[in-house]
């Protein structure tokens, strides 16, 4: 598939102005602003920075939940530590506990499997796809509009994937406005190459997430492989290294402050351009109800696994992402009332439409913005139920593998292009593989105290809200629940994995049939599910189809006000530039753009999560720095700061300098802009990085690989 640098007409009116340092730009939009990045200080050609095909960019990587970028012509890819710790976990076990102490792969044959549903996509194609899509759904409303989206957007995906190994997917601009077709070569087998102790990767844990100064080591490094015939392959021995297209050289230097940066990644999900009533939801519920339900479920998960060191390192992973989810939410709730975005976007909002009413399409696009804000307050009154109902499916092991066969069990009857995005013949293998590696992130004692904790707020919702096949299988008294679940759990045998790709095997007919008290669950749940996702279907539909009136205004508008316009973000491949930048917190609090490794050695205290451990720290101590010391202070430095505008899914994302060069990864945000999904705040917002010469120096001097850093490029002394 070509990849072609194409403008979006007057949503790209990138000749205004782009000066700001907000912005998740399309690589397409860069050459638009290439009078802003030369100022800026970058030193190529904004042209390559289109073209996905060309270095820099086809160097780049969604992996895992985040972002990585291949780094050697053998394949090797670095990310965070965080993004990679799911890897970490499943290569875990109490008597070889990679997540306390690391991991460092003696020879390429020393390199550990990744969990099988861990997936890399290379982005290879990217064209606009607007007029096939709506195709079929102008003139339609509701779920007729969004089956008709559905039914282009699959034929357009079938076709894509004809080639073996790529997967694709169409993305969504502006909120239905644009449509866009992505191919991805996804390659499967990925292995463990290096990765530092918890307490160099995650220093400081909890207390120190979204906050600076930080000091965390936060990067793996893995290597993707593929057959012996260069194809996409599952694991196995007689694989080889992948050759990327290209890689990323790691710079010899550093940074200072003031330096041009640019960072390319795969954000997951902003909410900048939303109306003024969802921002107010936002603040007012659906973060401190989020916050609420994800406390009550790390809650649980700490309580079990104190007692049995097992269940802990099984949760791991999910803990931490729950944690992290959490301390965001949370941050996020206090960032957007500091800068009272509420307000903010409602006079935003009310100067918009105020303004569209003196434009000659302001009574054609008005209705349809009119009809999409009512459609958004239908919505609140099952908003709870919802968001309980879907953690069963996202923060159980078991119960989630039981509701995904009997969901496939329903759909695989069907034409292909009729089943389920999720559930296709595209989508088998990897629920096969998500069903083969529960064994190593389940626990019954656990799962149960967490669907006790969902269930039991459930419980409490008024009557009119409540779903009777819900309280079919969990009942509708904390009694009731505690005997269902004990029932299902004891009588159950999908915790086994044979069990498991039996039943995923199986014929419709069988698993219709089974007894198994899950399955049983899952098939009593089906119809509620189904209900939930028609009436999200049919909101979706009329939303996709009005959206695109308050985008038209909304864009319009800004054109007005002199302000260049960037889709928001939806797990496409995105850049943004700025400098490192220092941040003035608060009134007289002011912080560096770069930490050290002094840092660490006064956050030291030898328990968790500032547990330093004693390699470092003796290399700390030793000052063996030559080669990665800053050269005007003579520091070594740690983490640093930019004004890049980043978000989630951003982590692991390479941060290059002028020359596009690899100097570090981005890893957090700080606290005061961890709102910026939904509101750039320039006064606040920073990204931070792990400095790419601590990673070197501990690759060299504290967890010591000879042979990696050789293949990295860089030199050892």
């Amino acid at each position: 598939m070509r990849i072609r640098s194409m403008m979006l007409g007057a949503a790209m009116a990138l000749a205004l102005d782009a000066k700001a340092d907000e912005g998740m730009w399309l690589p397409s939009q860069l050459p638009g602003l290439a009078k802003n990045l030369k100022e800026a200080g970058f030193r190529g050609d904004p042209k390559d920075l289109a073209d996905l095909t060309r270095a820099p960019l086809n160097a780049v990587v969604r992996i895992g939940g985040g972002t990585g970028s291949f780094v050697s012509a053998d394949g090797l890819v670095i990310t965070n530590h965080h993004v990679a710790f799911g890897v970490i976990q499943y290569n875990s076990r109490p008597d070889r506990d990679l997540i306390a102490n690391g991991y460092v792969a003696p020879d390429r044959a020393g390199e550990l499997p990744a969990n099988p549903d861990y997936r890399l996509r290379v982005t290879v194609g990217f064209d606009k796809v607007t007029d096939r899509v709506l195709a079929g759904a102008r003139g339609k409303t509701g779920r007729a509009y969004y089956d008709a989206v559905d039914a282009a957007s699959k034929a357009l995906v079938a076709e894509c994937e004809q080639g073996e190994g790529f997967k694709c997917s169409v993305a969504n601009m502006f909120y239905g406005r644009d449509f866009y077709l992505v191919k991805q070569l996804e390659l499967r087998d990925l292995r463990l190459v290096y990765a530092p102790p918890r307490a160099i990767g995650n220093y400081g844990d909890e207390i120190d997430n979204f906050v600076w100064p930080r000091h965390a080591g936060d990067f793996t490094i893995l290597r993707a492989y593929v057959g012996p015939d260069g194809k996409p392959a599952d694991y196995s021995p007689e694989n080889k290294p992948y050759r990327p297209p290209s890689h990323l050289k790691l710079a010899t230097g550093g940074v200072a402050q003031g330096d041009f940066v640019m960072l390319a990644g795969y954000p997951g999900i902003t909410y900048r351009h939303r109306t003024a009533a969802e921002f107010a939801d936002q603040v007012e519920w659906r973060l401190p109800t989020s916050v609420d339900v994800l406390k009550a479920l790390q809650d649980v998960i700490e309580a079990k696994g104190k007692d049995d060191k097992e269940a802990g390192i099984r949760y791991a992973s999910q803990l931490q992402s729950l944690k992290n989810g959490i301390k965001r939410f949370s941050g996020e709730l206090e960032g957007l009332r500091r800068s009272d975005a509420v307000a903010v976007r409602r006079d935003d909002e009310a100067a918009m439409l105020a303004w569209l009413a003196t434009q000659p399409d302001g009574k054609t696009l008005t209705p349809d913005i009119d009809r999409a804000m009512a459609l958004i307050a239908e919505g609140k009154g099952v908003r709870e139920r919802d968001l309980l109902v879907g953690l069963l499916s996202s923060q159980t092991q078991l119960m989630k593998g039981a509701l995904a066969v009997d969901r496939l069990s329903v759909e695989r009857p069907k034409a292909d292009a009729q089943r389920e995005t999720g559930y296709q013949k595209r989508d088998e293998e990897l629920i096969r593989s998500q069903l083969k590696q529960i064994q190593r992130r389940y626990d019954p004692a656990v799962e149960k105290a967490l669907v006790t904790s969902m269930m039991l707020r459930y419980q409490k919702l008024p009557d009119a809200a409540r779903l009777p096949e819900v309280d079919a299988v969990f009942g509708r008294t904390p009694a009731d629940l505690a005997k269902a679940l004990d029932r299902m759990y004891a009588g159950t045998s999908f915790g086994s994995e044979a069990e498991r790709t039996r039943l995923f095997d199986a014929p419709p007919a069988a698993v219709a049939a089974s007894k198994d008290p899950l399955l049983v669950a899952a098939r009593t749940l089906r119809p509620a599910l189904l209900r939930i996702e028609d009436e999200r279907k049919s909101r979706e539909g009329d939303l996709l189809r009005l959206r695109p009136a308050y985008m038209q205004a909304l864009i319009a508008y800004r054109e007005k006000q002199g302000k260049a316009v960037y889709p928001d973000a939806n797990s496409t491949l995105r850049v943004s530039y700025g400098k490192v930048t220092p941040l003035v917190a608060r009134d007289a609090v002011t912080y560096a753009p770069v930490t050290t490794v002094a840092g660490i050695v006064e956050k030291n205290t030898g328990k968790e999560p500032f547990d330093a451990p004693k390699p470092l720290l003796d290399a700390i101590h030793k000052g063996d720095f030559a080669g990665y010391a800053d050269p005007v202070t003579g520091a070594m430095p740690v983490d640093f700061l930019s004004n890049l505008d980043t978000t989630g899914g951003n982590s692991g994302s390479p941060v290059l300098n002028a020359k596009g060069e690899l100097v570090g990864l981005n890893f957090d945000s700080n606290w005061e802009a961890v709102s910026a999904s939904w509101m750039y705040d320039p006064r606040y917002k920073r990204a931070i990085h792990v400095d790419m010469r601590y990673i070197r120096w501990l690759i060299d001097k504290v967890y010591p690989s000879p042979a990696l850093l050789r293949e990295l490029g860089v030199p050892n002394d």
